[in-house]
């Protein structure tokens, strides 16, 4: 992962000792410089109890002061045994309750809509006779979300009534009824709030990045992005705060948002209420989200940082931006764009090249795992 990678740098430079975990030996943050020791965990994915059980042995027996999970997939069972785990480390979050209505895509929408946040038209869908009657009424295309997911592999798109039926019999199998229909915004900018609150509900970090690409092509984590200011970044801003606050969150949030080009009006999308794939240039724009989360949950308090460096841009290259090239429409025409590589990196660095080796070795591992190759490399 690359924001595990962003934050074992930020806190290893900060002279505090890291253990990196993993499900398996080939991890691109195993390599970085900053870590001590490493540890290979039972697969979340595979089975939560064996994985949490693993959990609970070393965090009560070998004094880690924090536990920071990233991923999804370590994120949400962390989060369902917050109190047990909790009772020998910190973890910097919020309690399960508040963090899941953050979590869940439905919820976001609905606060959002009882504050007159601007959002898609959306739909609720809990069962394929709602979905008979919602067909006849919406405009194709129409996006469809599941409620309990993250990235792109909980997202489709349908042009005609079959294809709303056969997406969202695709999407239920795999992550339950409860599915959210929204309206198709015509293509604008892509933009996120990236913020830590305190325990009053109040911000006190903040940057705003524009998405400039990104994989899958359709939508999908951005491969290269920039720090931006000016009235629609603190519109979005504002937007965002009004909505965390009603939330009553604390701890870092991302607030992902869709500027419709048909008005100029940044849309929230969703809420993800972890650390972000682009957390790097966060830490390259001034404000060290993982130094501020840990000084927070173990100082109680932390003063705020509400600018940042405008124009920074940073690239996720492996195997992102790769991907992007390959999968693009026009490849002719990005080559020059994709050649400049005096940008900054997410993986590569030459004051910590080892996770650039460690990359290698992990995608090595996935070209023989059938399931981890669809999950990083196709985006299902």
């Amino acid at each position: 992962m690359r924001s595990s990678l962003a934050v074992i740098r930020s806190l290893g430079k900060k002279g505090l000792k890291i253990t990196a975990g993993e499900e398996t030996r080939f991890a691109t943050g195993f390599f970085s410089k900053y870590v001590k020791e490493r540890v290979v965990y039972p697969s979340p994915r595979k089975n939560q109890e064996d994985f949490i059980k693993f959990l609970k042995t070393i965090v009560s027996k070998d004094g880690y002061e924090m536990l920071i999970p990233v991923a999804d997939a370590t994120l949400l069972p962390i989060m369902k045994n917050k109190d047990e785990l909790g009772e020998y480390t910190i973890i910097p979050y919020p309690d399960y309750e508040k963090f899941i209505k953050a979590y869940d895509k439905g919820e976001v929408i609905k606060f959002a809509q009882k504050l007159k946040i601007p959002v898609p038209n959306t739909y609720f869908v809990r069962d394929s006779e709602e979905l008979n009657v919602i067909a006849e009424e919406i405009a194709y295309p129409i996006i469809l979300k599941a409620r309990f997911s993250f990235g792109s592999r909980g997202i489709r798109i349908a042009n005609s009534r079959d294809e709303l039926f056969k997406k969202y019999k695709e999407l239920s199998n795999k992550f339950g009824n409860l599915i959210l229909l929204q309206e198709y915004i015509p293509k604008g900018d892509e933009i996120g709030v990236y913020t830590l609150f305190d325990f009053n509900h109040e911000p006190i970090a903040v940057t705003v990045q524009r998405r400039i690409r990104s994989y899958p092509v359709s939508g999908g984590p951005s491969t290269l992005r920039e720090t931006i200011k000016g009235e629609l970044a603190e519109k979005a801003i504002e937007i965002a705060f009004t909505l965390l606050r009603e939330l009553e969150w604390y701890g870092i949030a991302m607030v992902e948002f869709r500027v419709d080009s048909r008005d100029n009006t940044p849309k929230i999308m969703e809420v993800n209420p972890r650390f972000w794939g682009s957390l790097q240039l966060s830490i390259l724009a001034g404000v060290d989200f993982p130094y501020l989360l840990y000084r927070l949950f173990t100082d109680k308090k932390v003063e705020p940082i509400l600018d940042y460096k405008e124009g920074v841009q940073c690239r996720w290259l492996l195997p992102g931006d790769i991907l992007w090239f390959w999968s693009s429409p026009n490849k002719l025409k990005n080559l020059k764009e994709f050649l400049k590589f005096n940008t900054n990196y997410d993986i590569l660095s030459l004051e910590d090249p080892g996770p650039t080796f460690g990359f290698i070795l992990a995608t090595l591992r996935f070209l023989f795992d059938k399931d981890m190759w669809k999950f990083v490399i196709r985006r299902l």
